[in-house]
Parts: structure tokens; C-alpha cells; sequence
């Protein structure tokens, strides 16, 4: 942009510099008298301040005579707007415009071949008090410009021509630089104010550091949007989901305070399962915060899949019976060592199966295999090995949409899965995705599975070789 603008910019004075040297001697006199009228505004503007600085009668006479020798003269103005004395070179007072000299305004023009310039100016209270009183002053003066003839007809023809060139391109060349600008400040003034819908438009046409710019500011305000919502998701969520154990906590602790409890075990029981609901949603929270900031310890070493598994799905084997829903495990090939820190991989493990268990229909499966081993049995388990060791958890639940697999894995995203389902803060999935990252593995979503229903999730890992694996 800037060397097309350099371009026209040289070609535009190119112009500008033939027409003005091919008409000199027709503007000379327009010239002529615009300089004399500059020159007269300036002189009797320096004439004001220097009268305004007289505080003797005697130098402001000398002043006066000066002006005079300069075809000026310094002239009282009443509130009717007369003037005295005589204004010099045969000038009349409409034509000094006494009541905008009145205001402060500055008044200058030409008649017929003389030029003339008058400017307010304050005298010297001692001075003032020589005048009769509500009058106020003015410098006013002349020169004669002489006359080249007939030349307004050629010089309006010339400038005429040059003044519409330089418009029209200037005009086009303005327009298409600052159109974009406009447009970006004013969607950024949008933006600051809160309203992150808005878009700087784009146009094929537009320059490419133009265009570039309109795009990143529209990346902010979609960065800036997801930002919001996904906080504000957060924050119902998470206050949806503190404030039911909160509820139940103060509910069954009133009971037993004021002896209406009829077991108090069971309350008591109450309250410690709803304060580990707490304390997992905080922890869950601490464990995001951490690994955005990298400062979650792991401690990666040959860890056995196969014993992982069985163990974290232990634990979940009371709530799946109580839920009517059969928890079961294949393990391809036992003594299977991947490179993971077992506490870590437990939780991955411990978030999935609980996900799926909040879905599921009839059966959650999980399964271990080595990307050269046998397949998981089960019609749900028909999928090629990509990794060194796969492990696959896999529900008969209502499954996941296309549009929404690639987002599970996001933070405090949820996907909509039916309205029956459990619905959490959206954390779980998105620490999965972390841990297994940061074990230098991979996890992805499959829905669906069998007969256009269930979901898998499958997390891909290293195998044991003795050393750190680098992340998928």
C-alpha cells in the first residue's frame, strides 16, 4: 500500500508541478493579492499585540503613525457597530465587518485592486480610559496589488482543471485507505464496549495489510467471545454444581444439630459423600489450573496398563450395580508396560469410565490392547490400532454428534448427549486430554459405534522403551 501510495502521491505532484509552471504568469495576480492578504493579516496581527502592550498615550501615537506609514490605521468600534476615524484607502466599514471584529473574529479580503486585513486588539486600561467608554479597537490595513489584465478567465481554467484532478484522485485515494481504519476503529470502540459480536468487514479489493489487520482484529473478538462464554459456562456450572452438595451438606448438618435426624449415620454418610463431590470439583479445577500452567508433577515410568485398569475400575464397580449397568474389563496382553506416571493414569482412566457410566445404557467396556494384538471383543470394538497401546472405554449410551467430537475433549465444553444424562462442570474430559498430553500420548473420541449408538474413547500411549516419550 504504502508504494502504491508513494506512486500516485509523485505522479499527482508530477502533475500539479506542469500545470502550475505552465500558468504562472496567468495566476500571478490571484497570488499576487492571496499573498498580500496573508501578509496584511499577519502584520496587523503583530501591530494587535504590540499596541495591546502600549500602556503610554505617546507610544500608541507612534504606533498609530507607524500603521499609517504601512496604509493602516487603528480605529475605534462602538457596540452599533460605527467606526472612527476614516478607514485608510477608501475602504467602508461593511466592508471591515465591524460587528465580527466585535466578536474577535478577523476579517480580510481584497477591493478591487487593494488588499486589506483587520484584527481586533485590547489597548491598556490607562490607554482605553482616553476613549469614550463601550468602545473597542482595531488594526486595519492596506495595500495596493496592482493588476495583470484579463488573466481570472485563464487562471480559473487552469487551477480549475488541476484543483478536479487532484480531488478526484485524492478523493479515491483517501477513500480507499481510510475506509478499512474507519471501520476497524469503529468495530474496536464496539469491542472495548462490550458488544464482541462485532466485525471489521473484509473485502477482496482491500490492501493486504489492510486486510490483515481487519483479520486479526475480528480473531480477537472471537477469541475475546469465546472467552466469555466459556467462562460464563464456568461459572454456572460450577456454581450449579457447588451449590447442590452445599445443599445437602447444610440440610442433613441442621438435621443433626437439631436432633431431627432419624439416622444419623446415614445423614452423617450424606454429608461426607457430598463433601467429596467438593472436594472433587476443586480438585478437578486445581488439576486445569496447574496444567495450564505447567506446574503439574508427574513422575513417568513403565507402569502396568493391565493393573491400572483393574484396580480404578474396582472402585466403580459398587456404582455401576447400583446403576443396573455391567462394568467389564478385556486386557489383551497382561504385564502390557507403558511409559506413564500410574497415579495419573489412574485418574485419566477414573474420569472416562466415570463419563461413560453417566451415559451408558446397559454396559461400559474397557478395554487394553497393543496396536498388534487382538481386538477388543464385542461388536463396539471393531476399531483399527493407531497407537503403540490403546486403551478403549466404550458405553452403549445415546453417543456424541459429529459436530460435537472434536470439541469434548475442550474446556467446560458439553456436548449435548440427552437431557437425562448427568451433566457436569465439563472439566473432566479436558484434564483427560491434558494428562495424556502430558504422558506424551493422545486421546480421541469415536461415536458412534454399533448400530448408530454408544461412544469410545481411546487413549493412545507408549509402550515402556526405557526413557520419556516425546507427545503425539
Amino acid at each position: 500500500m504504502q508504494r502504491r501510495l508513494t506512486v500516485v502521491l509523485v505522479l499527482l505532484m508530477t502533475a500539479t508541478l506542469i500545470a502550475a509552471g505552465a500558468g504562472t504568469l496567468l495566476v500571478t495576480r490571484r497570488a499576487a493579492r492571496q499573498d498580500a492578504t496573508r501578509q496584511l493579516l499577519s502584520q496587523a496581527t503583530v501591530f494587535s499585540q504590540a499596541s495591546g502592550n502600549v500602556a503610554d498615550a505617546r507610544v500608541l501615537r507612534v504606533v498609530n503613525r507607524l500603521l499609517r506609514l504601512e496604509g493602516g490605521e487603528l480605529i475605534a468600534i462602538t457596540q452599533a457597530g460605527g467606526v472612527s476615524p476614516a478607514l485608510p484607502g477608501g475602504l467602508i466599514a461593511a466592508q471591515v465587518d465591524p460587528r465580527r471584529l466585535l466578536q474577535g473574529g478577523k476579517v480580510s479580503g481584497l477591493s478591487g485592486t487593494l488588499a486589506y486585513a483587520a484584527v481586533p486588539t485590547g489597548l491598556d486600561p490607562r490607554v482605553a480610559a482616553l476613549f469614550p467608554a463601550g468602545r473597542r479597537f482595531a488594526i486595519v490595513l492596506t495595500r495596493q496589488v496592482g493588476s495583470l489584465g484579463p488573466s481570472w478567465f485563464y487562471f480559473l481554467l487552469v487551477s480549475g482543471v488541476t484543483l478536479v484532478v487532484a480531488a478526484a484522485v485524492a478523493a479515491v485515494l483517501a477513500r480507499r485507505t481510510t475506509r478499512p481504519l474507519i471501520e476497524a476503529s469503529a468495530v474496536t470502540g464496539r469491542i472495548a464496549a462490550g458488544e464482541l459480536s462485532a466485525r471489521v468487514p473484509t473485502r477482496s479489493g482491500d490492501d493486504p495489510e489492510l486486510l490483515s489487520l481487519a483479520e486479526s482484529i475480528n480473531s480477537m473478538a472471537e477469541g475475546l467471545a469465546g472467552g466469555r462464554e466459556r467462562e460464563r459456562q464456568l461459572l454456572l456450572s460450577v456454581s450449579h454444581d457447588l451449590r447442590t452438595p452445599l445443599t445437602s451438606i447444610r440440610g442433613y448438618a441442621e438435621a443433626i444439630q437439631e436432633g431431627v435426624a432419624t439416622d444419623v449415620t446415614v445423614a452423617a454418610g450424606v454429608i461426607v459423600n457430598e463433601s467429596r463431590r467438593l472436594e472433587r470439583l476443586v480438585a478437578d479445577l486445581l488439576d486445569l489450573a496447574r496444567l495450564g500452567a505447567d506446574r503439574l508433577s508427574l513422575h513417568i515410568g513403565p507402569t502396568d496398563l493391565g493393573v491400572v485398569v483393574s484396580e480404578t475400575l474396582r472402585g466403580f464397580r459398587p456404582r455401576a450395580e447400583t446403576a443396573g449397568i455391567t462394568l467389564s474389563s478385556f486386557i489383551g496382553e497382561p504385564g502390557l508396560l507403558v511409559a506413564a506416571d500410574p497415579d495419573r493414569l489412574a485418574q485419566v482412566i477414573a474420569n472416562l469410565v466415570e463419563n461413560s457410566l453417566s451415559f451408558a445404557r446397559e454396559a461400559v467396556t474397557v478395554s487394553v490392547v497393543p496396536s498388534s494384538g487382538p481386538a477388543a471383543p464385542g461388536p463396539m470394538a471393531a476399531t483399527e490400532p493407531v497407537g503403540d497401546v490403546l486403551v478403549l472405554v466404550d458405553d452403549d449410551g445415546p453417543g456424541i454428534a459429529a459436530e460435537d467430537l472434536a470439541r469434548v475433549f475442550d474446556r467446560f465444553y458439553q456436548a449435548d448427549r440427552g437431557a437425562a444424562a448427568r451433566r457436569g462442570v465439563g472439566l473432566g474430559l479436558s484434564i483427560v486430554a491434558e494428562l495424556v498430553r502430558a504422558m506424551g500420548g493422545r486421546v480421541r473420541a469415536q461415536s458412534p459405534i454399533a448400530n448408530g449408538i454408544g461412544t469410545r474413547m481411546v487413549v493412545e500411549l507408549h509402550s515402556w522403551r526405557g526413557g520419556r516419550p516425546e507427545p503425539l
